[in-house]
């Protein structure tokens, strides 16, 4: 937990000392909070399979994304507080479930207790895959420390223009940050490997939500994850968008995403060589998909 006492998880460095419960940019003490432990079945078919996908929803976050459709746990610090035994506990009771992996979502600001929770998990049983399902903003040393204890994965690539990037998450330098990040996250876990079920257990999905107006931002991060890894990685273009939270001061974004817009970007993919993707059906950008953060199985 020495990482604690001056925090450098994510991109913002804030440096403070958690461990005397001071707080830097994601608001988090030295205290896991998590909201939401459920089995999830609107991932990816190849996560969420038949059972779904063991999600803990962490509390707080290192963006502040004004159309963030989670605010309630992720700037409203909705949550309960939980230990790292509890943590290992939940692990091991999504596994009893029948959940065919644990999905780790929002978890960057609590990766040293996550370390130590799937230890101890482990150590009692834990055998599902791991995934990291993260917002892409966060530093590559974060990462190097979840070598062997990560096996999928789930990083977001919002943007490539850092003018995006900072107005709509106050994230400056995103691009660089979640790209070198997922060059070390695709260093760790490699190509995907799936099992006879067509159930991820190793690799990594690159998840890029479009936004209202931005499909010659969403080529340029298209063009990014091609030129590096070229079909070594899935990709999944998400039409969800839902004009929530803050989005109403943000004319440009206050809509849904163009249908059309959102087949351009399909099509570009195609044009430049993707073949291993996920991509949406209409009638995702509703608020009914937004879970419920009641702190069940917490």
């Amino acid at each position: 937990m020495d990482s604690l006492k001056n925090c450098t998880l994510c991109a913002r460095k804030c440096g403070v000392n958690r461990l005397e419960n001071k707080k830097g940019f994601c608001l988090s003490s030295d205290k896991v909070k998590i909201a939401r432990v459920s089995l999830h079945a609107w991932e990816e078919p190849c996560i969420s399979g038949k059972n779904g996908s063991g999600t803990v929803f962490f509390s707080n976050c290192t963006l502040r994304c004004v159309f963030c459709q989670n605010h309630e746990i992720s700037s409203e610090g909705t949550g309960k507080e939980v230990s790292i035994e509890r943590l290992s506990d939940i692990f091991l009771e999504q596994q009893n479930r029948g959940a065919h992996n644990i999905n780790l979502v929002t978890p960057t600001h609590y990766v040293p207790q996550i370390i130590e929770a799937i230890k101890m998990a482990k150590s009692k049983g834990l055998t599902l895959p791991i995934l990291y399902n993260s917002n892409g903003y966060v530093n590559r040393e974060t990462i190097k420390l979840l070598d062997g204890y990560i096996d999928v994965y789930l990083p977001d690539l919002k943007y490539f223009n850092d003018k995006y990037a900072i107005k709509y998450s106050k994230a400056p330098n995103y691009f660089n940050v979640a790209s070198n990040a997922i060059q070390e996250m695709f260093n760790q876990v490699g190509t995907p490997v799936f099992d006879e079920n067509g159930l991820i257990k190793k690799g990594v999905i690159i998840r890029h939500l479009m936004l209202p107006g931005l499909l010659f931002d969403s080529k340029k991060v298209m063009d990014f994850i091609y030129n590096t890894f070229g079909n070594s990685v899935y990709v999944s273009i998400m039409n969800q968008y839902t004009p929530t939270f803050k989005a109403e001061n943000y004319p440009e974004i206050n809509k849904p995403l163009h249908p059309k817009h959102y087949d351009a970007l399909i099509d570009y993919c195609l044009s430049i060589g993707i073949e291993n993707g996920f991509i949406q059906d209409t009638g995702t950008n509703s608020e009914s998909f937004i879970p419920e953060f009641d702190l069940r199985n917490c």
